[in-house]
């Protein structure tokens, strides 16, 4: 066993060598050292503005719902270790995997009923986008093979979901012009609660009508646009999506992988419309940010149009598909969840969240702020540079919570176990970020 390393050795060693998300190579800011985590909190290796420990506000990128070392995803992944932690999925299953698709077809939308496990959210995109250029080709019409969505969404960093975040606005414009060209609507109109725009929906209804005949699929994220601004719509859009769609034969599919199991105060951010998509991708709190693990649902009317062409396999496998460990976790992510009232709880953090954060809407500096489920945002009138983001940091940081603030957003996604007291923490330090930001 090697001699444990110092903090400053780690950094050290992390500034020479690690290359962190969406940042230069070698970074502009030290990473804070987490030593380990439980509950709600993060632990530092050392004191970082006097504080040691951390609340944290984003549940590590949304994923770990129910926290840190959860007792009942430890032992699921200990039970699992003794048995095997991963075996190929070419030619061979296993319990856990078909336990996990059998969970995921009972509690998502009829009529969902296939499941294609993979390694992350982005790539649970890239195989929806493949079922479904494969679906048209197999029914012999592949001139069917174009993307729409609408501006401001975000689906991951590979190729394919690349190709449908938002052009202009969005991360990934160094892209243009070599990514492929898709379709895109205006943004949706901006609030959960807003009423109809019957001028936007004939824009979305025209779009669908005018490019049916080269359109594969519709994709959008469902009620909140996430990475791509943490913007949030009427769900009265996802009916006219599913409407267009049918009229028009062309696919819908639902990026849920940021509003799966309860975010948005619904199983499924579907659920808000009553509408079900030909294929929905799922990720992040899947294993409850245990083990990287998403998939890829589709009805069987996809399935049965792939299976029945000149290529009639769907030719993608990743080497750690169905991985036993991941979806043995996934499955007790998802027990657990439905174990309780998760409702009431998203509830209460959205009451929380509404209170709490209220005040930062007097912040010199901050545009909007808007609460949805266990989402909280606080958007401000620019985007941050890179020395306003760190002063944004270290004020929450100063307050005893982990926030993750980018571009002109300062946001929480906390937890679903997080207790009120850590609540009022997270809020005070998001108007804290807000005003050392601006």
């Amino acid at each position: 066993m090697p001699e444990p390393l110092t903090p400053a050795e780690l950094r050290e060693l992390d500034r020479q060598h690690v290359w962190h998300p969406y940042g230069p190579m070698p970074g502009r800011q030290d990473p804070l050292v987490v030593e380990s985590a439980a509950g709600v909190r993060l632990r530092l290796a050392e004191p970082v503005e006097g504080v040691r420990e951390l609340v944290d506000g984003m549940s590590s990128w949304w994923s770990a719902i129910h926290g840190y070392n959860h007792p009942a995803l430890n032992d699921a992944a200990r039970g699992q270790l003794d048995r095997m932690s991963h075996v190929m999925f070419g030619g061979l299953t296993h319990e856990p995997a078909v336990r996990l698709a059998t969970r995921l077809v009972e509690i998502t939308p009829e009529p969902l009923q296939h499941v294609f496990l993979a390694d992350s959210g982005s790539v649970s995109v890239e195989v929806a986008v493949k079922m479904c250029l494969q679906y048209w080709r197999s029914l012999g019409r592949p001139a069917k093979r174009r993307l729409l969505t609408w501006r401001g969404g975000y689906h991951g960093d590979t190729w394919q979901p690349m190709a449908v975040c938002d052009p202009e606005g969005g991360m990934h414009r160094l892209w243009s012009g070599v990514l492929p060209e898709q379709i895109f609507a205006d943004a949706p109109p901006p609030g959960f609660d807003a009423d109809p725009d019957p001028a936007y929906e004939r824009h979305v209804r025209e779009l669908v009508a005018r490019h049916a005949h080269e359109l594969a699929a519709v994709i959008v994220e469902p009620v909140v646009q996430g990475a791509g601004g943490m913007r949030f719509h009427s769900p009265a859009l996802l009916r006219v999506l599913r409407e267009a769609c049918d009229e028009h034969d062309v696919l819908l599919v639902f990026d849920e992988i940021a509003t799966g199991f309860g975010r948005s105060g619904t199983l499924f951010a579907a659920g808000h419309a009553g509408v079900c998509p030909d294929v929905m991708c799922l990720g992040k709190a899947l294993t409850g940010g245990y083990l990287t693990l998403a998939a890829t649902l589709c009805t069987p009317r996809v399935a049965e149009g792939i299976s029945r062409g000149e290529v009639p396999v769907l030719a993608h496998g990743p080497t750690f598909m169905g991985n036993p460990l991941a979806t043995a976790v996934a499955c007790a992510s998802i027990d657990l969840l439905l174990s309780y009232d998760w409702r009431q709880e998203v509830k209460r953090i959205e009451t929380g969240l509404r209170d709490g954060l209220a005040e930062a809407a007097a912040v010199p500096g901050v545009r909007d702020v808007r609460v949805l489920g266990a989402i909280g945002v606080v958007q401000l009138d620019r985007p941050m540079d890179d020395a306003a983001m760190a002063a944004a940091t270290r004020a929450a940081v100063r307050e005893g919570v982990w926030l993750r603030p980018f571009r002109d957003l300062l946001y929480t996604m906390p937890p679903y176990i997080t207790g009120d007291h850590d609540l009022a923490r997270i809020c005070a330090a998001v108007r804290a970020a807000a005003a050392a930001a601006v």
